[in-house]
């Protein structure tokens, strides 16, 4: 039976800061260095060894998953990156602290912003400082100038149907270290998930998702498992839901 693992990268720095990232390349803090190795003790405490992965682009999913095929030790397997599997680009919001933006905003602007479905915030203007269009990791063209969920969507399933999916139908267990909104993505389009119903998943970070897949690459169960504690793990997707608010 073939499996998918999605992990979210570790707490990266901005994720301390509370700030929008999306598309600018920042590294792990050190919570999200154990966080990464936590998630790999877990998958090698459930058997989960991948066959091959895939990451994005950027630095903090990276590192995540080279902790965890260190604490899995599958350094050797094959990995894909793509940019496919980015984050979502935050566009006019990337650096801005999210309680600052939320004071400024209001609450209302803010959440249409950070977790509506196809509402996208303002677009980041070419040479702003975090415009990362000349970066030489990205083709011309390629980095967009702001994202919605819905946006992340269709520039992720062409990745899932040309690169992932054939792996899946091998029967290969495929390890997926990526971002909240490129796995939420994922998890919409394998739940086959509304638009509001995504809306609302919180992802933690280092936490493993397991999917069990059936030949037509249908959950076995729609949900898919997490590994770990449930009441941390709970209380983690709550901590990313409050992001914005202040104490």
């Amino acid at each position: 039976m073939p499996a998918l693992v999605l992990v979210r990268h570790g707490q990266s720095l901005w994720n301390l800061e509370n700030r929008f990232t999306g598309w600018w390349d920042v590294d792990l803090s050190p919570a999200g260095e154990d966080e990464a190795r936590q998630a790999g003790r877990l998958l090698a405490e459930e058997g989960l060894l991948a066959d091959v992965a895939h990451t994005s682009l950027l630095t903090r999913a990276v590192r995540t998953l080279n902790i965890l095929q260190q604490e899995t030790g599958r350094l050797w397997i094959p990995v894909h990156r793509h940019w496919r599997l980015n984050e979502r680009h935050y566009g006019g919001l990337t650096g801005l602290d999210k309680a600052e933006t939320r004071d400024k905003y209001g609450e209302e602007q803010f959440l249409l912003w950070r977790r509506s479905y196809d509402v996208p915030p303002p677009p980041m203007e070419p040479g702003q400082s975090f415009d990362v269009s000349d970066d030489p990791r990205y083709l011309p063209g390629v980095v967009p100038s702001t994202e919605c969920l819905a946006d992340v969507v269709v520039r992720m399933l062409p990745y899932w149907f040309d690169a992932i999916a054939p792996q899946l139908l091998d029967g290969k267990v495929v390890l997926v270290a990526a971002h909240g909104n490129s796995i939420r993505a994922l998890i919409k389009h394998l739940d086959q998930m509304t638009g509001a119903d995504i809306a609302k998943l919180e992802i933690p970070t280092g936490v493993p998702i397991v999917y069990e897949l059936d030949k037509a690459l249908k959950p076995v169960q729609p949900g898919g498992r997490w590994l770990g504690d449930p009441e941390a793990i709970a209380a983690a997707a709550e901590a990313v839901r409050r992001q914005g608010q202040r104490a």
